[in-house]
């Protein structure tokens, strides 16, 4: 059994980088920045994926190929070269070649006695080390062979450079390149530069769109109760949470005819679903303003009609969404007016939640408590041509509120829902509950003659 220490140490000092080659954080890396500073000792807002890969039918895997698919997309992923700077109170800065990239580890555990407990020991501690934004590798990728024609791909990175849309992207050009390596199809088109996605921010910042985005979230701001806040340096990291997974028994008929009938796609339909879910079920404490809606907190992909489209890196937003009891008690009434709640964000997504907190006078160390959350995720797994391929998300993170997670393929198939908890604001029994209820309330959603009844009758199934 040949096992390669996956961490090799880089040098304390980066190599020295001219003041032209440093560059500002953007908004989001700031906050991973911070909450680095805040917490450095903790592994949290790590990012990971392992793809497991077979032979299908008569076709085995290439082993080479696929290592060769993998080193070029390293090489095309320019963030993993990122080096960050900075002490105290002065400025972090970046520089997109003051580190290599990593290298492409091969581990060989064929021929161990349980390969994938081996792989999986190996891949927990990877996932268990803290990083240390200022000299450790931003990124771990590994090439594991458990059998004769049982490879895994384990792909980590810290938040601070990947998001999931990231992940997914990253798969997908392994996929073409491995056909192409494999197979000699076509090669396809390398992923652009993160300076290209830095300078459109930076024109987007300064141009009149900004302007209207900013006046759009003062007024949804002033509609809404007061969001909730958080000190930076006091989330539970340390504490594990609740967590429960379940898939959603006969969603598929149901979810096709209700998409149907309203108009809106799979995403927004159960993104709504858990809205009303949500909007029901927490407890809402009377901020004495007189608004009785709630506030859902939804992570907006902003790269429609961006560069970023082609670009692994961290662009990922998060955003309010109001939610209310609809106007006439009726579900349909309640979609309806969701939806429209999640065009008018849509059209402002870009506008980035860091500046929103800055415009709403939020101090220097505190943020926007993020919770309740939902995050639908419409990502494919990755199709490698003559292979079987399942992907596993793993993911390190914080604790604190509480979230609805909802994957599943483009097309709303395979759909898995995740629920998860602090354990600081979410007793267990209550916890349980919400693993109860929730499947319960979106089985009787998922109903075409649902649009029809109360709100209040569906919470009662």
């Amino acid at each position: 059994m040949t096992q390669i220490d996956p961490r090799p140490a880089l040098p304390d000092t980066a190599p020295d980088a001219t003041p032209s080659r440093l560059l500002p954080l953007t908004l989001a890396q700031l906050d991973f920045w911070e909450e680095f500073r805040h917490h450095p000792d903790e592994p949290v807002s790590t990012v990971a994926h392992v793809v497991t890969l077979s032979g299908a039918g008569d076709a085995a895997v290439d082993g080479e190929a696929l290592a060769r698919a993998i080193t070029q997309v390293i090489a095309e992923t320019d963030v993993f070269r990122l080096r960050f700077t900075g002490e105290g109170d002065k400025s972090p800065r970046q520089s997109g070649d003051a580190a290599p990239p990593p290298s492409l580890r091969r581990i060989d555990l064929s021929d161990a006695g349980d390969p994938a407990a081996e792989a999986r020991k190996l891949i927990d501690a990877d996932m268990a080390r803290t990083i240390d934004l200022r000299r450790d590798p931003l990124s771990s990728q590994w090439l594991i062979r458990l059998g004769p024609d049982l490879w895994q791909w384990y792909n980590r990175g810290h938040h601070i450079i990947l998001d999931g849309y990231s992940m997914g992207l990253i798969e997908q050009r392994c996929a073409e390149l491995y056909a192409h390596f494999a197979q000699a199809g076509p090669e396809g088109r390398p992923f652009s530069r993160f300076t290209a996605y830095l300078a459109e921010e930076d024109a987007y910042r300064a141009s009149p769109r900004h302007e209207a985005a900013k006046t759009f979230w003062r007024g949804a701001l002033a509609r809404t109760a007061p969001l909730p806040l958080i000190r930076k340096g006091e989330e539970n990291y340390a504490l594990a949470g609740y967590g429960h997974d379940f898939t959603l028994p006969q969603s598929g008929a149901g979810l096709a005819a209700l998409t149907k009938a309203t108009g809106l796609g799979w995403a927004d339909l159960m993104t709504a679903l858990a809205s009303a879910y949500l909007l029901t079920h927490l407890p809402r404490p009377d901020t004495g303003t007189g608004h009785a809606g709630l506030a859902v907190w939804l992570p907006f992909m902003s790269r429609m009609g961006s560069v970023s489209a082609r670009i692994p890196a961290l662009v990922v937003n998060i955003l309010p969404l109001a939610v209310h009891t609809p106007s006439d008690g009726l579900f349909g009434t309640f979609l309806t007016e969701t939806a429209a709640g999640l065009r008018a964000l849509r059209r402002h997504g870009r506008y980035r939640i860091e500046q929103i907190a800055e415009d709403s006078g939020i101090r220097f160390g505190s943020r926007f408590f993020f919770s309740p959350l939902v995050n639908v995720m419409p990502f494919d797994r990755p199709h490698f041509d003559g292979c079987a391929a399942e992907r596993q998300v793993l993911s390190n993170g914080p604790n604190d509120g509480f979230n609805i997670t909802i994957r599943a393929e483009h097309n709303g198939s395979g759909m898995q829902l995740r629920i998860d908890a602090d354990p600081a604001l979410t007793p267990l029994a209550e916890f349980e509950a919400h693993c109860r209820d929730l499947p319960a309330f979106l089985a009787a959603a998922l109903q075409e003659k649902s649009l029809s009844l109360p709100l209040a009758a569906l919470l009662k199934s």
